[in-house]
């Protein structure tokens, strides 16, 4: 693998990843070189089809996937479409996340499970089925299990992927902390046909990994988990596998920040993408980005954007800090639907919960307000399994009327409260909808480098 530099600030397509002096392999040409050995392709074959005929038809649907996930939301943004408009151009989601497990074995600091009450639940069996089953009916290319919770902890989630592929889904992928990620699992996750596969590790070291990822229930480990994640890669190349393709990914925060090359270290010879990202903020403090700021000329400071009445700054892996200058339509809009556990139907993935619903797919979800007051309650008794989150709140309108409808993803993709929101940011006001007015998505920012730092203005 050729290691590789981007220039400080510069950010992938798709994506608010920060690489530098990193081994990295481009997903779309992995995905698309070994098309072959997709699971997919054996359940579309057709009479009358040769398999090189569905392996180049698969291979040119994912790249008009990896395409339009830039394209689709430019074009309905610039054309400022309507509903009837969405459906005359056949915009559909790209990607539906399915929440397999709300409930996590790590209690991170920089997590929203920290300040946001959290259900402890798994997804019911068969609305994940009904979820598969109507995104593969929309022709959705992508699904991805997990939204809050880590998904290993749930015990079907092999067979759930496998369904996914069955039906015709051409990605499918995970997050993991991969604390549970033993043999039998790594054995079963490959041979469910999962694609991608992404490593969550914050540290360098096995005192910063610690710090910065520690058990709820009982002591997380550095050795363990950087054991399993070694290991899946041997039992990948013992099982003659290619899939799934697997990144890791550290979150770029006051701890983490200088251990970066020892974090490209510990994973550049077993997996495919070593990535440092972008701390999202998710209630907490971004202490790094606010010192380095706080170095930099006040005075050369002009035009700051105010957010929530605090200057939003942004720091990248070679020490630039950025100011945020005004806010840009969200192409989460376009691209994704997210489903909680119970039900609830959210326009992206930094809503954590769905706390801003754009509709229900399960009547669970209008009757599901007392789990969240059962986690906040056990915080507050400082519970065995909640001693690390002591300062949770209810983080939305999580008390839905019974009467609300029960609907399909394709009602709600098409529907009044989500084309709402859209049209709020077709106008670029973004403060009428309050998760967009608080949400802390950096790719909703516009960005420009502090004076003295020798570049201008940088639109990410």
């Amino acid at each position: 693998m050729k290691k590789y530099k981007i220039e400080p600030g510069e950010v992938l397509e798709g994506s608010s990843s920060l690489y530098t002096n990193t081994r990295r392999v481009e997903k779309t040409d992995y995905q698309t070189k070994n098309m072959a050995k997709n699971k997919v392709i054996s359940y579309l074959m057709e009479k009358g089809k040769t398999r090189e005929t569905v392996i180049k038809e698969q291979i040119e649907r994912y790249r008009k996937y990896r395409r339009d996930w830039k394209a689709q939301p430019k074009n309905c943004i610039n054309n400022k479409w309507s509903v009837e408009e969405l459906k005359e151009n056949k915009v559909l989601p790209l990607c539906v996340d399915i929440e397999t497990a709300a409930i996590c074995d790590l209690a991170c600091p920089f997590c929203s499970r920290q300040y946001i009450a959290t259900p402890d639940k798994l997804i019911d069996s068969d609305l994940c089925y009904e979820m598969i089953d109507q995104a593969s009916s929309l022709g959705v290319p992508s699904i991805k299990f997990n939204l809050r919770g880590e998904p290993l902890l749930h015990p079907e989630l092999p067979e759930f992927i496998s369904y996914a592929k069955s039906k015709g889904i051409l990605e499918t992928g995970i997050n993991t902390n991969a604390t549970m990620l033993t043999e039998k699992k790594s054995r079963e996750l490959i041979e469910s046909g999962l694609d991608l596969l992404i490593f969550s590790f914050d540290g360098g070291t096995k005192e910063t990994y610690e710090k910065m990822r520690p058990g709820r229930f009982k002591e997380n480990k550095f050795e363990k988990v950087y054991n399993n994640i070694v290991r899946f890669s041997e039992i990948r190349k013992e099982m003659n596998s290619v899939f799934p393709f697997t990144k890791i990914q550290m979150i770029m925060t006051k701890e983490t920040y200088f251990e970066k090359e020892k974090f490209f270290e510990l994973f550049n010879s077993c997996v495919d993408d070593v990535t440092v990202s972008q701390y999202q903020e998710r209630g907490g403090d971004l202490e790094l980005a606010s010192e380095l700021f706080d170095n930099k000329k006040k005075d050369e400071l002009d035009g700051v954007y105010f957010h929530n009445g605090q200057i939003r700054t942004r720091v990248d892996a070679d020490e630039i800090v950025y100011r945020a200058i005004g806010r840009k339509p969200c192409e989460q809009l376009f691209q994704r639907l997210t489903v909680t556990y119970e039900g609830r139907v959210g326009m992206c993935c930094i809503d954590w919960g769905a706390s801003h619903a754009v509709g229900y797919v399960h009547k669970l979800a209008l009757i599901n307000f007392s789990e969240y007051n059962r986690v906040l309650k056990r915080a507050q008794k400082n519970k065995k399994g909640y001693e690390l989150l002591p300062n949770l709140t209810i983080g939305g309108e999580f008390d839905v009327s019974e009467g609300q409808p029960i609907l399909s993803l394709e009602e709600i993709w098409c529907g009044e409260e989500i084309q709402k929101v859209r049209e709020s940011h077709y106008k670029n006001a973004l403060g009428e909808v309050e998760v967009c007015a608080n949400c802390t998505y950096t790719d909703t920012f516009v960005w420009r480098k502090v004076k003295g730092q020798e570049v201008d203005d940088v639109m990410f």
